[in-house]
């Protein structure tokens, strides 16, 4: 017997995947955050791809892409989990991205020379920052738990993720001036 083939989707900024099928999700992220989740008991799960932490007090009605903020992007991963008929704590969560991509800006930074740790991130302004922080709040109030994360410091990061099996692949690329006269 042979395995239907994988297939390939890539996941657009403010987008959203959720199923069960033999796909794996390619994307790319910056200051922006992935999350993915798996069941590995109905062997399903989803990931997302958000650019911002919030869209703030003005929430204009929904347009466009459906997950480009944070606490947006929450609640169509809790209509997939209703739909799928499926809890919070069953799945296992990872979560990546933040990265600084222009580490020259870091100049005026409160963290300067800092190792990127949860604490320091506490003070940090940057956008990155400010994503990892309102993933892993949102992630810990809809009754997730992080199983791993790889998360701020510098540079992309190019993240593949395997519905079927909850594997998660992340290649780490440099910030965008590194290596550039200065």
């Amino acid at each position: 017997m042979t395995r239907p083939p994988v297939a390939q989707r890539f996941l657009q900024l403010g987008n959203f995947y959720f199923g069960a099928e033999r796909v794996r999700v390619h994307t790319v992220l910056g200051t922006c955050i992935a999350i993915t989740l798996w069941h590995p008991i109905k062997r399903l799960g989803g990931i997302c791809h958000y650019l911002l932490p919030t869209r703030g007090a003005a929430r204009a009605p929904a347009s466009g892409l459906p997950g480009v903020y944070a606490d947006e992007v929450m609640e169509l991963i809790e209509a997939s989990l209703r739909r799928s008929q499926t809890r919070a704590e069953e799945y296992q969560v990872k979560l990546f991205g933040g990265g600084n991509m222009f580490p020259e800006q870091l100049a005026q930074s409160k963290c300067r020379g800092e190792a990127c740790t949860d604490l320091v991130r506490a003070r940090c302004t940057g956008i990155g920052c400010r994503n990892i922080a309102a993933g892993q709040r949102l992630i810990a109030e809809h009754g997730f738990t992080i199983a791993a994360r790889d998360v701020g410091g510098h540079g992309s990061r190019q993240v593949s993720f395997d519905v079927w099996s909850g594997d998660v692949w992340v290649r780490r690329g440099a910030p965008v001036n590194e290596g550039l006269p200065a």
